[in-house]
């Protein structure tokens, strides 16, 4: 259940944001799944933009799809999905200013661009990077690959400058194919990363695989594939399902487009994360829904070929919202990174970051929360 309350505050305009709403709103989920102990709280502190067509040392900033907190930097680094056609691909490394009194700005510091195994940056529409985590012995992070070329999706791990370091293995039936049977349906690939606590790691499909049945539509949800990897040795250890909600809201047209998919995961524990799902309807916007889901109890399902085509009972992913932006009143554009981060006050607040695709319509949008309380 969600519950949402308001907070004494003033509501603050930002120059650089086009929303009005109370610096200190507050939503949370005392005890998903009946676990108080898994208690979420959070409180909003502000909207920051930054335009598209943004340079920084000639270099487009655009195409944030993952982000994540650097504790030794204090900083943020947010990868680009531009397939190196702008620029190659690339990181970003940003300076996030923000306190228990709000959101004040976003700058961006540098950018490093992300190498091949050949030591080289990659080549245009060979790589679509889509999210990206630290860890202890280097950056993680994903490409989506490309469906129509068959081009397969990845998660490697890369030096602090970018330098390969080393790929992690697809598990089988995960790489397309030319017929659409199995593997990954373009652009709905691996589009999330999260790195435990304890060590593994996991990577979440945007949407579900050929062989496990449809995308989402209006009055259907869609079954995505989880796969935990041990991080240390990039091999799979178990995969799961998370169901992904149906398509909240019909475009504005009959002929009109709208999807809905997972955009990000994030841990909070080693059995608890966050996830968001997000989607655009046509002539009406984008929905994006931020939920919890619990990994204890779901069914280890790699070795089933076809979630479709099963008679094995399955247990997915237990879930529940904690947040939809929209009901807060606010208007997000295309979010799909999530993190942790803390701010030079010492205040843990929550980061989401909206990918602009390069279009001039949208924005890099940037939405920071307080973090009331957690699972840790």
């Amino acid at each position: 259940m969600l519950k949402l309350f308001l907070t004494t505050a003033a509501i603050i305009l930002f120059s650089h944001s086009a929303y009005a709403l109370d610096i200190g709103t507050a939503v949370g989920v005392p005890c998903p799944f009946g676990d108080c102990k898994a208690g979420i709280s959070l409180s909003y502190l502000g909207t920051y933009e930054i335009p598209t067509g943004f340079m920084e040392n000639d270099v487009e900033v655009g195409g944030l799809s993952g982000i994540d907190f650097d504790p030794s930097t204090g900083r943020y680094i947010a990868i680009s999905d531009d397939r190196s056609e702008k620029a190659p691909a690339r990181f970003y490394d940003l300076d996030i200013d923000v306190d228990a009194s709000g959101l004040k700005g976003v700058k961006v510091v540098d950018h490093v661009t992300l190498k091949d195994k050949d030591g080289q940056p990659f080549a245009a529409k060979r790589v679509d990077g889509e999210s990206i985590r630290l860890g202890k012995d280097g950056i993680y992070w994903t490409s989506e690959g490309d469906g129509k070329a068959l081009l397969p999706p990845f998660v490697r791990v890369a030096n602090r400058d970018g330098s390969f370091v080393r790929e992690f293995s697809l598990p089988e039936g995960f790489a397309p194919t030319a017929d659409k049977s199995t593997g990954i349906r373009d652009n709905l690939a691996f589009e999330g990363i999260s790195l435990l606590p304890g060590g593994d790691v996991v990577v979440g499909t945007e949407s579900a695989l050929y062989q496990d049945g449809p995308i989402t539509t209006l009055t259907g949800g869609a079954l995505a594939r989880l796969i935990r990897y041990d991080a240390a040795t990039g091999n799979q250890k178990a995969q799961y399902v998370y169901p992904i909600s149906p398509i909240p809201q019909a475009p504005s047209t009959a002929t009109g487009w709208n999807d809905f998919g997972l955009s990000e995961i994030m841990a909070l524990d080693n059995r608890h994360l966050l996830s968001i799902e997000r989607g655009y309807a046509q002539g009406v916007g984008n929905a994006v829904v931020i939920n919890m889901f619990d990994l204890d109890g779901a069914t280890d399902v790699s070795s089933i070929p076809s979630l479709a085509k099963t008679d094995q009972r399955i247990v997915p992913v237990r879930k529940t919202q904690i947040l939809d932006l929209r009901a807060l009143g606010l208007n997000p554009d295309n979010i799909e990174g999530i993190t942790l981060g803390k701010a030079k006050d010492g205040t843990e607040v929550l980061i989401l970051v909206a990918d602009n695709n390069f279009n001039p319509m949208q924005k890099t949008q940037f939405f920071a929360f307080k973090v009331i309380r957690r699972p840790s």
